[in-house]
């Protein structure tokens, strides 16, 4: 066909036949003759409609397309600019159906690109690389049917592209993701990644990670909107999004693994954006990406420390922001990382295996980096409070916890190592605190008890090295393992075989973990006949597992074991007081838990008292003290704890008194004989306690060989064995005063008894108190734990203080009659709350029950509140007898409650603020406003305080003002900071500070720093600060003594004995709280200026909302500091603590024109009015005066050398040196602040120039010239000098000129006074 066109019928025939029976006008249309190129330009545009129509089979189309790409080359520059053009308005058009001629389009854009001719665009001329750049332009600009957006993004790829061409076409293929379907993402995502290897690579992975950031919000906000009729269900369903985000994570890891810039890429792009915009930065998609990337990829370290920095700074901020109205004000929405860490773990249960093992290892390594720190005595720092409260290292440990507790729980796969991995870490970290992990191990072991069965080679393993474990650690692990030996025979056995040889080990620490452990099985392997758990007083652990899942196992067998086991322990019965008191100590629980071995107890008990108890009726002392101790060489040890072995007497018969009156059933011939041994038993036991009591009543002290003449110092070993000997006698005191007052049934002779061993008590307490002030012994002076317990104490809190029956008024009179008894009752109950607040538990029955103790703390709190309220300090009589005021022991005891109760017990809070309302009716469950109830504590502490503060300056007891105070400021954070009970109480407080006219340095301190907190959490303290530092300037005079200072005396409470250091150094402390904020915030500014985001608009606003709260907090700020310096404050802690805040100011100023300097070279332009405002305001108000108030101390340190001068002439010559190095020392440390202030005040000017310049506006005008450091004449001191020179003239010339002189020198004098600024 050399002259004719090709139909398209023909074309389409021979097409249809397959390329090599096509013909093509190669040989008759040669592209060197402009008819050949139409020619061949027409069969091309035809080829390609004809494959686009689809009536060609897939392999005729793609030879077709093939043949085609072949013969391209030959094709001229306009020829392929036009083909070009067709295929762009295809896909304009939306009728691009093939993908596969898209091959010919990226060849023809190739080419195009290599091209050197000249081609016709519009009415110019373009290149062929310029005409592809139009092209594209064009086609990333039109719109894309979503069928075809995938193959277009793998055809780039093969496609030459310039940097602005390949940030077009990822702008549109991101632009794209929210138009085609969701399960399209996925392969959209990989070629995309693909085409990211010619650059572009931050652009793509914010693009994903952005698009899945807003789904996931549109999900969440979805899930919290009610459902309705009239709205569209817009969202995917939330598997079918989460299945979406898995696979696109797993193309993600898959790419990184042959690009491995990307992977670098991807940490420093969300390291960058977490600066500028954590929310956008960190969601649960990037998280997870992150975690998958980090272990496949061997890069945990670096990830790992990104992803902990983010946590901690997100726990700092949120702390910093909920402490502080102002901020909350400017910042309204916050981001959470730990939550969004936890919203990982849940989503990845749809098939995000890739997460599993990087969320595992984060949670170690938070838990590994952020350890609970051990404060002194052993306490682990914990807190259960609200996590805004907690400390940030403690919220990141917390976190740690709860992602492994969640992966285990949601991933049966990975169960096995996480378990396995706590067991290795709670053996080789035994020595530092792990309590974190054991209470991992035991929440792990509750929600999957049956994975320790899997696991059970591991636990056998870990039981082996038990006998090297501390104490704490080996009974925690035990708890959490519990359910495993339940099930497993194995287990037990070798726990048991374990434990054995521990108690016959040489190491004291490996027998008392052999007692624990047998108690531990004692307590859980139960025997028919025993009550069950819901007919203890104490329910079982956390750890255990509800169900009965130990009935497999016979009664029989679980008898013959605990009987065994039993056996075991009453060879300890023979060692070291501290394995005796832990068996003492864990028989009641025993007892409580596996009723069925009561009789074996209890003849142990009763075997054991015997060796001590001396059984004739009327030998005094009836117990043998001497059998008690044991002496090794020259020292004295206690052998026999014997006031715990009585207590652990005394609890079990009251328990088993109660439960045969609870359980009097019929009894079967069988249990006969049992039931007459163990009325055998408590028979003996009850007669020999009563005895002990009758004769400890007659007993002298001299009976004990304790007297006031008695040695009770510990240097030697006479005085070791009297004090070992004194404590046991009070401790058996104290048993039988709780044994007798619990069986007398308010019987008048046993209240007599309990008040004669008291008074037995009370002898030795004296004594050894009085001792103990002679000899200043830390041992001697520390009071020993009383032996009553918990419930003990709130019964007889109860009955001394609340009980008004008739029937109990006589027997009651016998124990209220002694104010010594009523003060020992309120005391122990102190000391039983402390233990509490500082170990979590106290001693006794019961001691170890969260649930118990907080029934405990309720009563105790209702006694104390009523004799508080009812009873003021005033009107108790207390100046004639000794020890504390009652009164102010229960407002001692109500400070310490509150403070356990919010610290142990935060969640109970509604429910213990309920119980301190009696008008309250029990039976009504509504829900409780803990803000109301709290403000109703609140008023009457209120009262009472209002009563101290205007009672006589004689009259004003300084504890129980401080103790007020504090205890008010514990309940104000019970108060919802928006609510009006809240302001009430803040006006109330400021009302006291602006009135009161105290004088007491530790109230002031209390009441202004309760201001504060309240202030902070209303608004900003700003203003108040000013207002206090006039107060201060005004009370403390200026530092030019001939200025008299304006009195604007606005708190009352400032005056001029709290004025400094208590105010000042307040006001100081708060002022750094404010620039620690405007710190926080220029931080917070520079992120946002150097952002670039699509909003420029909400962006331009933030900024200007952040600049204005910055400048006008400091604006304020810095007339406070204008007071301060001009003040007379005394040398010390002021002064320092002055200079400190001063530099720190600067510095911060500093940083803010820094902003203005970034601004101004990013956006050229003119500074804001208000800055200009400030630095007229630190050029007028704060710069001049810092240097004369450095002069000011520089003065004062000059005196304070000559002081030390003066004082070295009148002190011998072996004193001198060390005087003055002392004095010096002080100068030189008080001095060293002055010029790091001068440093940073000369750094502030020198950016106040550098942006003068940038912003054309003369900033320097408001900034006088400074003093020079290096070379000052002081005006006053010459002429000062000068004048003493004229005097001593004047003295040798005659005396008819003398008089003149003097007058002379007398009116020059005068003035130079009123310049002078010395003090």
């Amino acid at each position: 066909m050399p002259e004719k066109q090709l139909s398209q019928g023909g074309l389409k025939e021979n097409c249809l036949h397959g390329p090599r029976y096509m013909v093509f006008p190669r040989p008759a249309s040669p592209c060197s003759q402009p008819g050949g190129v139409l020619r061949r330009l027409q069969a091309y545009k035809r080829c390609v409609r004809l494959v686009e129509s689809g009536e060609l089979r897939s392999d005729r189309a793609s030879e077709t397309i093939g043949l085609l790409m072949l013969e391209a080359h030959h094709l001229p520059g306009s020829a392929l600019a036009e083909l070009a053009t067709l295929f762009v308005e295809l896909i304009k058009g939306g009728n691009l159906s093939n993908a596969k001629s898209l091959e010919l389009f990226s060849t023809l854009l190739t080419r195009l690109a290599s091209s050197k001719e000249s081609l016709a665009y519009g009415k110019g001329e373009l290149t062929g690389e310029e005409f592809k750049k139009q092209l594209i332009n064009t086609l990333c600009s039109s719109r894309w049917d979503h069928q075809c957006v995938i193959p277009l993004t793998n055809m780039f790829r093969d496609v030459p592209l310039s940097a602005e061409e390949l940030q077009f076409v990822v702008e549109k293929v991101l632009r794209m993701f929210s138009k085609v379907d969701l399960q399209e993402i996925p392969p959209l995502v990989y070629q995309l990644l693909l085409l990211s290897a010619k650059g572009s690579k931050k652009a793509v992975l914010e693009g994903i990670i952005t698009f899945f950031n807003q789904l996931d919000k549109k999900q969440k906000e979805e899930q919290q909107v009610p459902e309705s009729e009239d709205l569209e269900v817009a969202t995917v369903p939330l598997d079918q999004l989460r299945h979406v985000e898995g696979t696109v994570i797993l193309h993600i890891v898959s790419v990184i693994s042959l690009d491995k810039d990307l992977g670098k890429e991807l940490i420093k792009h969300l390291k960058a954006e977490q600066q500028r915009d954590p929310g956008k930065a960190l969601c649960p998609f990037s998280v997870a990406l992150l975690l998958s990337v980090a272990v496949k990829h061997k890069s945990e370290e670096r990830v790992f420390d990104f992803l902990k920095a983010s946590i901690m700074k997100s726990c700092k901020d949120q702390q910093l922001i909920q402490g502080s109205k102002f901020l909350q004000d400017l910042f309204p929405q916050q981001y959470d990382v730990p939550a969004i860490i936890l919203e990982v773990v849940e989503n990845s249960a749809f098939g995000w295996d890739l997460v599993t093992q990087g969320l595992m290892s984060l949670g170690f390594s938070l838990m590994e980096s952020y350890e609970p720190k051990k404060f002194l005595g052993g306490k682990i720092a914990e807190a259960s409070c609200g996590l805004s409260k907690m400390p940030a290292q403690q919220q990141a440990c917390r976190l740690g916890t709860n992602i492994l507790l969640e992966t285990f729980k949601v991933h049966e796969l990975i169960r096995s190592e996480i378990l396995e991995q706590v067991l290795n870490r709670v053996i080789t970290n035994a020595a530092s605190p792990i309590s974190h992990f054991i209470d991992l191990l035991s929440n792990i072991v509750v929600s999957a008890p049956l994975v320790l069965q899997n696991s059970s080679s591991k636990v056998t393993e870990t039981f082996d090295n038990l006998s090297f474990l501390p104490l704490d650690v080996v009974q925690g692990l035990l708890k959490a393992v519990q359910p495993l030996l339940k099930v497993s025979m194995s287990a037990r056995d070798c726990l048991i075989l374990v434990l054995r040889k521990a108690i016959f080990s040489r190491q004291l620490d490996a027998r008392k973990a052999a007692v624990a452990g047998f108690l531990l099985l004692l307590k859980n392997f139960k025997i028919l006949g025993s009550l069950t758990s819901s007919q203890c007083s104490q329910a079982i652990g956390a750890s255990q597992v509800q169900a009965d899942i130990h009935a497999c196992y016979n009664s029989a067998a679980n008898e013959a074991f605990c009987l065994e086991i039993l056996g075991s322990l009453k060879r300890c019965l023979s060692q070291q007081a501290d394995v005796r008191l832990m068996l003492y100590e864990g028989f009641y629980d025993v007892l409580r838990r596996n009723s069925q071995l009561g009789n074996s107890i209890m003849e142990t008990l009763l075997s054991q008292i015997k060796r001590y108890y001396e059984p004739q009726p009327d030998l005094l002392p009836p117990l043998k003290l001497e059998g008690c101790i044991v002496a090794q060489e020259d020292q004295i040890f206690l052998q026999e704890p014997l006031a715990h072995l009585l207590s652990c007497i005394q609890h079990c018969l009251a328990w088993y008194k109660s439960t045969m009156h609870m359980c009097p059933g019929p009894v079967e011939e069988d249990d006969e004989e049992e039931e007459e041994d163990s009325a055998g038993f408590l028979e003996n036991l009850e007669e020999i306690l009563d005895s002990i009591t009758r004769r400890m009543i007659k007993s002298e002290l001299e009976d004990f060989e304790l007297d006031k003449s008695a040695d009770f110092s510990q240097s030697s070993g006479v005085g070791v064995k009297n004090n070992i000997y004194a404590i046991l006698v009070m401790g058996v005191c104290e048993v039988l005063i709780e044994y007798n007052f619990s069986i007398g049934n308010f019987s008048k002779n046993k209240f007599e008894e309990v008040l004669g061993l008291f008074q037995c008590y009370n002898k030795l307490f004296e004594i050894l108190k009085e001792k103990a002030g002679k000899n200043k012994s830390a041992l001697l002076s520390k009071t020993p734990r009383s032996f009553l317990s918990m419930s003990f104490v709130s019964t007889l809190l109860t009955a001394l203080f609340r009980d008004s029956a008739q029937s109990h008024e006589e027997s009651l009179a016998v124990l209220r009659s002694s104010s010594e008894f009523m003060r020992y009752a309120v005391s122990v109950a102190l000391q039983k709350v402390q233990q509490l607040e500082e170990t979590g538990q106290t001693d006794g029955p019961d001691g170890q029950n969260p649930e118990k103790m907080f029934q405990n703390l309720c009563k105790i709190t209702q006694v104390l509140l009523w004799r508080y309220i009812s009873i003021p300090t005033a009107v108790e009589e207390s100046g004639k007898k000794k020890g504390k005021n009652i009164s102010l022991l229960c407002l001692e005891g109500l400070l310490k409650i509150f403070n356990s109760v919010q610290q142990l017990y935060r969640p109970k809070m509604p429910q213990f603020l309920r119980a301190l309302d009696v008008t309250n009716d029990e039976g009504e469950e509504v829900e409780i406003n803990v803000t109301e109830k709290a403000a109703f504590q609140i008023r009457q502490f209120q009262r009472s305080l209002v009563n101290q503060l205007g009672s006589a300056e004689d009259d004003f007891n300084t504890k129980e003002a401080l103790s007020l105070v504090t205890l008010l400021s514990t309940l104000s954070k019970l108060l919802d900071p928006s609510s009006s009970q809240f302001v009430q109480f803040f006006s109330w407080t400021v009302k006291i500070c602006k009135e009161s006219h105290l004088e007491d340095a530790p109230c002031c301190k209390a009441l202004l720093t309760l201001l504060f907190n309240l202030h902070v959490l209303y608004k900003s303290p700003v203003g108040l600060l000013r207002e206090l530092a006039q107060d201060i300037h005004a009370r403390l005079g200026d530092i030019d003594q001939d200025i008299e200072v304006e009195d604007r005396s606005h708190f009352a409470i400032v005056n001029s004995k709290t004025a400094a250091p208590t105010a000042c150094l307040l006001v100081l402390a708060q002022a750094e709280k404010v620039l620690e904020e405007v710190d926080w915030l220029i931080k917070k500014l520079n992120h946002l200026g150097s952002e670039t985001s699509e909003d420029s608009s909400q962006a331009s606003n933030q900024i200007q909302s952040l600049e204005k709260a910055i400048i006008l907090q400091l604006g304020t700020l810095l007339t406070a500091y204008h007071e301060l310096v001009q003040t007379a404050l005394p040398a010390g802690s002021c002064v320092d603590t002055l200079l400190r805040n001063l530099n720190k100011t600067y510095t911060i100023l500093t940083s803010l024109i820094k902003h203005y300097l970034q601004v101004c070279r990013s956006a050229p332009g003119t500074i804001p009015g208000r800055l200009e405002k400030l630095v007229k305001l630190s050029g007028s108000h704060l710069t001049p005066q810092c240097y004369s108030f450095i002069t000011y101390v520089q003065n004062i340190h000059s005196e304070s050398l000559s002081f030390a001068e003066e004082k070295k002439k009148k002190k011998k010559r072996e004193d001198e040196s060390a005087v003055v190095a002392t004095v010096m020392a002080k100068v030189l440390r008080e001095s060293k602040p002055i010029p790091n202030l001068i440093f940073a005040i000369e750094q502030y000017e020198k950016f106040l120039i550098h942006l003068s310049k940038k912003a054309k506006v003369n900033l320097m005008q408001y900034m006088k010239l400074s003093t020079s450091r290096d070379f000052r004449i002081s005006t006053s001191t010459l002429e000062s000098t000068l004048q003493e020179h004229n005097t001593e003239e004047a003295e040798n010339e005659p005396d008819t000129n003398q008089t003149g002189t003097a007058e002379q020198a007398c009116e020059n004098q005068e003035p130079q006074k009123k310049r002078r600024r010395k003090k």
